[in-house]
């Protein structure tokens, strides 16, 4: 938590932070700046710093461009007012800066530059990066450079009032990997440090590190400190937000007015007090609280999803009773100082928050308790509405989802882990992309995971990421995931950084392909999770890990297939011919290896029993099963119940192959899983079937993309989304609409029934967009404008 001037000033004025589009230049060109710190420190424990410079100006200025950056994070201030926070999350060989105006923020006389930069050391979370605790402060320009860290002026001061409180996995329900909790001793925090008004005498002066240096830019090619690259993404949303209601309260009568901000809640003098706020959904935001007196008082603020009953169980998230929180905690001991403001340094996760308030001789006085909602600053573009009411509450919840899950990168989940896994990201960049029309996180994702490749080839799992971790499999779908860039986005000199990447990925497992023509593994091979199926032993299918996988051969096929049409267009003819073989050599294995022709399904491997959706759907998708044949086969695989299910994740995977199959009218019927969370009080998306670790994966969210994808039936109708598919697949539904953002404008799409099978549609383009439109094989073509079809 971090003490702010005024409780007003919480909303970062992202509109006035400035990201120069000529940064990286920016930076190579100014007068260098050195990191500094405190040269008391040893740089990797964990501890919270301020730094402070004051600098006189003659006039405000027009224009005050600095670069900004930190290890661990930092949150700038001038003049009291929170200006930039960063750095974007990366790593050490790739550490972001940020580029911001301050003029505005600057006035004639004397002024404050500040920032409190965190390390979380050892307790730092597993996707944070860092070599020791440093702030960087760049002046653009030689007048702009005064400020420049290095130079005489910058003081810094450790705050005794901050600790951080370990989490586990056991207290909060599952493995985790996010930060820790914090703790604040209000009587050792240096309360409005960030003003003129602050004496700070007896702070130290700040010892100066290293040159800033801009990536790759050492005479002599050493990388001995941060290679700096610009901020990519804009900076993120920062809102206010207030509880919904206070659930329960004991040892004290709590009125919501404290949550309104328009009345006190006192908490008398030796009292237990113990208060259930609910903010009525889930959501990312940091937790902010203004309070005065109780000296000596102690309150504990712990965060959760849902509450959980004697077994531990969640159940119906809207019920409270019997029900106890446990999770993430933060605490802070009251100085009895008026009006001290609080706010977490970092984001929690939560719907429910518990305030767990022990007051000694003095009462305690709760002016205000709310949170600041924080996330990557999507628009929700597109939209989506028909006649079966309950699909605008999926909507509403798998959107939620996916905003709780885009941060500086995509998040598997806000609560546990807060890392960008690939099988996660894939969906959820095409639901940015469908529903929002932003690319920007998107592409940041794609070039992560390949800066996160090892000589070997493959992508990490995840990344960022301080602890590596490697999933074969996953490497696959980040192939998919940049041939989905190339079909939604003209943008083919950024696609062709990628080439070597992937072939890197696919030779990784041409060399793993045995005699038997399929994918072989000797228990050397990393992790080879696929999904997660109660079946498989860790989420990988038979002979994922030890001997040969159908599985694993036909996700390599569908990676190979779409390698393929990259390598027509920007890359290879020869290389596409290459994979367009391997990939018919493959197929032919699978059908000669794991077909039984008895059942009509794909084993998941030759040397097992198993038979799964995952592995007959990627049979569909990869094209191992004949045209005429894949209607019957998906047709099995969603009746038989003696198969392995899809989770919630590898769901998306089994819609595609429906609409491949021709089944597309089948999806919405599908989406009865998504109706039975909203029957439990879920307001955001599982991770998997109950129980659930998380309540939050936006790898489940993927609705929101098939009912623009496939019900309304917007699709590429050619790389670069040059031209426009429109297909659907209108299920039991008399009547849908909606909007999908494309480059060029966006795509409206109007759909009602005409009789026992036509329909009648409503369809407009943006200027220089045309295509075509099918209904139940019937074709007609589309330009740009408004246009009325009946078929």
């Amino acid at each position: 938590m971090t003490a702010a001037r005024v409780l007003g000033a919480l909303l970062l004025v992202a509109a006035r932070a400035m990201l120069a589009q000529d940064a990286g230049q920016a930076m190579t060109s100014a007068p260098a700046a050195r990191w500094i710190a405190d040269a008391a420190s040893s740089g990797t424990e964990a501890g919270v710093y301020h730094f402070r410079r004051i600098v006189e100006l003659p006039a405000k200025p027009a224009r005050f461009v600095v670069h900004l950056s930190a290890d661990n994070r930092y949150r700038f201030f001038v003049n009291g007012e929170l200006v930039s926070s960063g750095p974007q999350r990366s790593d050490v060989m790739h550490w972001r800066y940020e580029t911001v105006d301050i003029a505005p923020y600057l006035r004639a006389g004397l002024n404050v530059l500040g920032a409190t930069v965190w390390n979380w050391g050892a307790l730092r979370p597993v996707g944070q990066h860092s070599r020791r605790t440093a702030f960087l402060l760049q002046g653009a320009d030689a007048s702009d450079s005064l400020v420049s860290t290095g130079r005489p002026g910058w003081k810094v001061l450790r705050d005794a009032g901050y600790a951080f409180i370990p989490v586990t996995g056991a207290a909060t329900g599952g493995y985790y990997a996010a930060p820790p909790g914090e703790s604040v001793n209000a009587s050792r925090v240096p309360w409005e440090w960030e003003n003129g008004r602050y004496d700070d005498g007896a702070w130290r002066d700040a010892g100066n590190l290293e040159r800033a240096q801009p990536n790759g830019s050492d005479e002599y090619g050493a990388v001995g400190t941060w290679q700096l690259e610009p901020r990519t993404i804009p900076p993120l949303e920062e809102t206010p937000v207030r509880f919904a209601s206070v659930r329960r309260a004991s040892g004290v009568s709590a009125s919501e007015g404290v949550l309104r901000g328009d009345a006190d809640l006192t908490i008398p003098a030796h009292t237990r007090a113990s208060i259930l706020l609910d903010q009525g959904h889930l959501l990312a935001a940091f937790l902010a609280i203004d309070a005065s007196g109780g000296a000596g008082a102690s309150m504990a603020m712990t965060y959760a999803e849902g509450l959980r009953d004697a077994r531990g169980l969640k159940g119906n998230r809207n019920e409270i009773e019997g029900k106890t929180i446990v999770g993430v905690r933060d605490s802070i001991r009251f100085d009895g100082g008026a009006h001290r403001r609080f706010r977490t340094l970092w984001f929690r996760a939560y719907r429910y928050v518990q305030l767990d308030v022990e007051t000694a001789a003095e009462p305690l006085t709760l002016h205000d308790v709310h949170g600041i909602f924080t996330a990557y600053p999507y628009q929700e573009r597109a939209r989506f509405t028909s006649d079966a009411p309950w699909i605008d509450s999926v909507w509403t919840m798998d959107w939620r989802t996916a905003r709780a899950d885009a941060n500086e990168t995509y998040f598997d989940t806000p609560y546990y882990e807060q890392l960008q896994y690939v099988g996660d990201t894939r969906i959820q960049s095409l639901i940015s992309l469908y529903v929002a029309g932003d690319d920007r996180l998107v592409r940041n994702a794609i070039t992560q995971f390949d800066q996160s490749r090892i000589p070997d080839g493959i992508t990490a799992s995840r990344y960022p990421s301080d602890l590596p971790q490697y999933i074969p499999p996953f490497s696959l779908i980040w192939v998919a995931m940049v041939h989905d860039y190339w079909m939604l986005r003209d943008d083919p000199a950024f696609v062709r950084r990628f080439i070597p990447g992937t072939r890197a990925v696919l030779g990784w497992f041409d060399a793993r392909v045995d005699s038997t023509g399929l994918v072989a593994a000797d228990g050397h091979s990393w992790w080879g999770f696929v999904d997660w199926a109660a079946a498989w032993e860790r989420g990988a299918p038979p002979g994922a890990e030890h001997g040969r996988s159908a599985t694993v051969t036909l996700l390599y096929v569908y990676a190979l297939d779409r390698a393929a049409q990259i390598e027509d267009s920007l890359g290879s003819r020869e290389m596409a011919s290459r994979y367009r073989a391997r990939a018919a050599a493959l197929r032919a294995a699978v059908r000669a290896r794991a077909w039984d022709a008895t059942r009509g399904l794909f084993r998941d491997s030759p040397d097992s029993a198993l038979y799964s959706q995952q592995t007959n759907v990627l049979a569909v998708l990869a094209g191992a099963v004949p045209p005429g044949e894949r209607r019957a086969l998906m047709e099995r695989v969603l009746a038989d119940t003696t198969l392995v299910p899809a989770s919630y994740y590898f769901r998306f995977y089994l819609f595609e192959a429906l609409r491949d199959a021709g089944l597309g009218d089948r999806y919405v019927e599908q989406l009865a899983p998504w109706r039975e969370m909203l029957a439990v009080g879920l307001t955001t998306t599982l991770e998997s079937a109950e129980p659930s670790r998380s309540d939050a994966h936006a790898w489940s969210a993927h609705a929101n993309y098939g009912l623009l994808a496939t019900v309304l039936g917007v699709r590429p109708g050619s790389p670069g989304f040059r031209s426009v598919l429109v297909e659907p697949h209108l299920g039991a539904l008399g009547r849908a609409e909606g909007r999908v953002p494309h480059p060029k404008g966006d795509i409206v799409v109007r759909l009602v029934r005409a009789g026992a099978g036509g329909v009648r549609a409503e369809v407009t383009l943006p200027r220089g967009l045309n295509g075509s439109f099918q209904w139940h094989g019937r074709r007609v073509p589309l330009h740009a404008g408004r246009q009325e079809i009946v078929l």
